[in-house]
């Protein structure tokens, strides 16, 4: 059961593969120093201490599983004779859309956001997934759909603003509002420049759909913790306030270093009912 994420560990530290990260699985993060375990498998960690004593944390808290958990979610995200990862089919409006039973989950966000890196970072144990990343701002014009064995499917839908296909409401739309098997939206805010117009415009689309959708905090790295705990609060302020539909704790991750990537695997996992979890909030 846990050949092929051994075989993945040791590949991972193999300095003649391309495309598996050194920090791509749970079990190596875990070897590095307490504080950068934390920091990776629970970003949130690195910014709490700038907090307001007086102020609740409990909503940056309802997801935070173990790292048994995390290990266990991991193992859907290894490709294997018996459980194959891979690039399915794109599609560019509904009736083009591939006829799929399994669960799926789809990742929607400004051109621009790390969508695309993000979703390659998820599959960074399945290296021959090939996930197309580019410099250039909207780069994806369709819906791209991955097959994660017959457990879920993740969609890469094309960004919005600048540069998205002229026609991105007549291509998403109907998938948000329509696809039955549709399970979780994940709408992704780059942490850097916070909630944008676009944003909000896609935040009340979601809200209209009543479809469960969460966001996600991209480019942590790249922002100061002054920035992002402003955004963040931001952010925060405006889930309780204003949405219905939305998870109430945004999930906060880095592409580039892995952060919280963890943390969203078994996200994805826990909503789409590959895995079961008794009790997600912090212990």
């Amino acid at each position: 059961m846990f050949g092929p994420l051994l075989v993945l560990w040791t590949r991972a530290g193999s300095p003649g593969l391309r495309g598996v990260h050194k920090l791509a699985s749970v079990h190596t993060a875990t070897k590095l120093p307490q504080k950068k375990i934390q920091s990776l498998l629970y970003p949130f960690s690195d910014v709490e201490a700038y907090l307001d004593r007086s102020l609740d944390r409990t909503q940056f808290h309802l997801f935070h599983p173990s790292v048994e958990e995390l290990q266990q979610a991991e193992k859907l995200f290894c490709s294997s004779p018996s459980h194959r990862i891979s690039y399915h089919s794109s599609a560019e409006r509904m009736e083009h859309i591939p006829v799929l039973k399994p669960p799926e989950v789809c990742f929607i966000g400004r051109s621009n956001v790390g969508k695309s890196s993000l979703i390659r970072a998820l599959f960074s144990l399945s290296p021959e997934v090939e996930v197309r990343v580019s410099k250039t701002p909207g780069h994806t014009k369709k819906m791209n759909f991955f097959k994660v064995g017959q457990a879920f499917t993740i969609v890469d839908m094309p960004g919005y603003g600048y540069r998205a296909p002229t026609d991105f409401v007549d291509m998403v739309e109907p998938y948000l509002f329509q696809r039955k098997n549709l399970v979780r939206t994940f709408l992704l805010v780059d942490g850097n420049v916070g909630l944008q117009k676009a944003d909000l415009i896609a935040l009340e689309m979601c809200e209209e759909i009543r479809t469960p959708y969460v966001v996600v905090v991209t480019k942590i790295d790249k922002c100061g913790r002054g920035s992002l705990l402003r955004n963040l609060l931001s952010l925060r302020d405006m889930i309780q306030s204003q949405t219905k539909s939305c998870f109430p704790q945004p999930l906060l991750v880095s592409s580039l270093h892995f952060s919280g990537i963890y943390v969203l695997r078994c996200f994805v996992a826990h909503v789409t009912g590959s895995i079961r979890l008794t009790d997600t909030c912090q212990r």
